[in-house]
């Protein structure tokens, strides 16, 4: 897996994400501080309006952003995201009121909302062949693994011999870094696309993704990845603490257990590719993810839930990760951009959904209710993805085009009716639907 790394801008991009990705890590933990220093036990609330922010900031900026993605050379477009996101953490430690916390954290993340899809969709151009993009997605998954292990220990590191307000130079520090590694390369331009309107770019993404029924099989996937997941994040801490009356680092490892879980669906996760196709990789990934949230209802002690949170994060990563391939095989590269904000704006829909369900639950009803609910969630999803994602999912896809006359340019074979010829369908102006018979 990692002699993909021998690839120069890959590489750079690679450690580009790395070092951003600590340097956020760094931030969440001068975040939390930061709220308790302005809001005292008020703090929770603080953080709870941050998360809140993200994601609104996530669904709502990312089409947006996509459609104006374009009109910018990618290089420049990811260096001025990365300058603004650290001209916002070098302004944290001089806030000092709540309010002006609430601003920057929204312009931070609406920041990340833009970089985040671009930057994804530019390594299907880095890397076109599916087994080295195959490859690039588990060391993605890896690095976000690996982040959320790494930072809290360096920062609790880090805040033996400096104050809190210290680690937002650490973030700072990173996103110049990440700018740096992006300016050493040369990415791939923009194929050429057609004129379009502001809002027919801003819903572009939008569109293909639920015209395409894998995607909107993936969707329903993502629904079921919240689902378990806002009980890991959300609940853990509870559960560790206040239920099992254990100290904050056992919900460190618990948490690392996940992580560790992750790791290793990424770790096997290109040779499984390589022998099942994905539809059924992600559905046993949710499958096996469901069975485990109605597990939790009978957890009852540490060890158990350790174990749990670990079936927990291998599932997660199995069922997430090979969305990109997805992505990768439903556009054609000028439309990458907007598919790859959809799905990042849709599958953060999901997280705002199940953040709040998660806390409420847990909070007035139980873990054992928490568990029921959202598994029960978990399985509606993994009903709904395997009936509309079809299980024979070619690429090449016979079809007509009924509307357009004999000896079209873009038809291969003239019928009575039109047109019909075969090759990799997706959604663009030539096929805005996908063919009946293929579903």
């Amino acid at each position: 897996m990692l002699n993909i790394l021998s690839h120069r801008t890959y590489r750079h991009l690679f450690a580009a994400q790395v070092i951003a990705l600590i340097g956020t890590g760094l931030a969440t933990v001068a975040l939390g501080l930061l709220a308790f220093d302005l809001a005292g036990d008020s703090a929770g609330m603080v953080l709870g309006t941050a998360l809140a922010i993200k994601m609104v900031a996530y669904v709502g900026v990312a089409p947006v952003a996509a459609a104006f993605a374009d009109r910018l050379p990618r290089r420049t477009m990811l260096v001025t995201l990365d300058l603004v996101r650290a001209g916002v953490a070098l302004s944290l430690p001089f806030v000092s009121r709540i309010w002006e916390v609430y601003v920057l954290i929204f312009v931070l993340q609406a920041a990340s909302a833009a970089f985040t899809p671009t930057f994804q969709a530019t390594i299907p151009d880095v890397l076109p062949q599916e087994k080295d993009y195959t490859k690039a997605l588990s060391l993605s998954r890896l690095a976000y693994d690996m982040e959320s292990l790494i930072s809290p220990m360096l920062a609790a590191a880090l805040l033996t011999v400096i104050g809190f307000h210290d680690l937002f130079a650490g973030t700072v520090v990173g996103f110049l870094a990440s700018a740096a590694l992006v300016v050493s390369v040369v990415l791939p331009a923009h194929p050429a696309t057609k004129h379009r309107g502001v809002w027919e770019r801003t819903t572009r993404g939008l569109r293909i993704y639920l015209a395409t029924p894998r995607l909107r099989g993936l969707l329903a996937v993502n629904a079921a990845v919240a689902a378990a997941g806002s009980i890991v994040f959300v609940n853990t801490v509870v559960i560790v603490q206040a239920r099992l009356g254990l100290t904050p680092s056992a919900v460190a490892w618990a948490l690392a257990s996940f992580g560790a879980g992750s790791m290793v669906a990424a770790l096997i996760l290109p040779r499984l590719l390589e022998k099942l196709p994905d539809r059924s990789v992600m559905l046993a990934g949710i499958g096996l993810m469901v069975g485990g949230m109605f597990a939790g209802v009978l957890v009852d002690g540490y060890t158990s839930l350790v174990a749990l949170w670990f079936v927990l994060g291998l599932t997660y990563s199995i069922a997430q990760t090979p969305s990109g391939r997805l992505l990768r095989r439903s556009s054609h590269p000028e439309d990458r951009p907007a598919l790859f904000a959809a799905q990042f704006a849709l599958s953060h829909a999901c997280w705002l959904l199940f953040y709040p369900l998660a806390g409420w639950l847990g909070a007035r009803h139980g873990m054992a209710v928490s568990f029921a609910v959202l598994g029960g969630a978990g399985a509606v999803a993994f009903w709904i993805a395997a009936t509309i994602w079809p299980h024979r999912d070619p690429e090449v896809i016979q079809h007509e085009h009924p509307e357009l006359p004999g000896g079209h340019a873009h038809g291969a074979i003239a019928t009575g009716d039109g047109v019909r010829h075969a090759h990799p369908f997706v959604i663009d102006d030539h096929h805005p639907h996908w063919p009946r018979e293929s579903r």
